[in-house]
C-alpha cells in the first residue's frame, strides 16, 4: 500500500473537480491506498474558500487523514527554509508540508516539484 501527503494543490484540483486529478485520487482510494494532509492544507484551503463550499472540504477530510506537525517536524521545515528560501523560493507551508512527508515516511504529491526541491523527500507528480 502505498503512502501518499496531498500538496494543496492537488486538494484543489480535487475540490475543482480536475479530471486528471480525481481519477488519480478515485484510483488510489480504489486500491487502498493511504491519503493524508497537513494542517496547512487544511488552512489553506478554509483560507480560500467561498462560504458555500464549506460542505464539500468537510467531505474530503472525512477521506484524508490529517498528520500531525510537531517539533521534529518544525525542526526539520526551519532546515529546509534555510537551504533553499533564497535559492528556490521555498515557503514555509511548502517546508512544513515537505518536512511532514519526511518525518512521517510519505510520498509528497504535487502539481509542482519545483516547489519542493529537497532530496531527502519522496515525490511524486500528479
Amino acid at each position: 500500500m502505498a503512502k501518499y501527503l496531498l500538496d494543496s494543490d492537488i486538494v484543489i484540483e480535487w475540490l475543482r473537480g480536475t479530471p486528471r486529478v480525481v481519477q488519480w485520487l478515485e484510483t488510489c482510494e480504489a486500491a487502498g491506498e493511504f491519503l493524508a494532509c497537513t494542517p496547512v492544507t487544511v488552512a489553506e484551503i478554509y483560507a480560500g474558500l467561498r462560504p458555500h463550499d464549506d460542505f464539500v472540504v468537510g467531505d474530503l477530510l472525512r477521506i484524508l487523514h490529517c498528520v500531525d506537525l510537531n517539533a521534529r517536524i518544525g525542526h526539520k521545515a526551519g532546515r529546509y527554509r534555510q537551504a533553499f528560501g533564497r535559492s528556490h523560493g521555498v515557503e514555509i507551508a511548502d517546508a512544513l508540508i515537505a518536512a511532514a512527508a519526511h518525518v512521517h515516511g510519505l510520498t509528497l504529491c504535487s502539481l509542482n516539484l519545483r516547489h519542493y526541491p529537497m532530496t531527502d523527500v519522496k515525490k511524486r507528480r500528479v
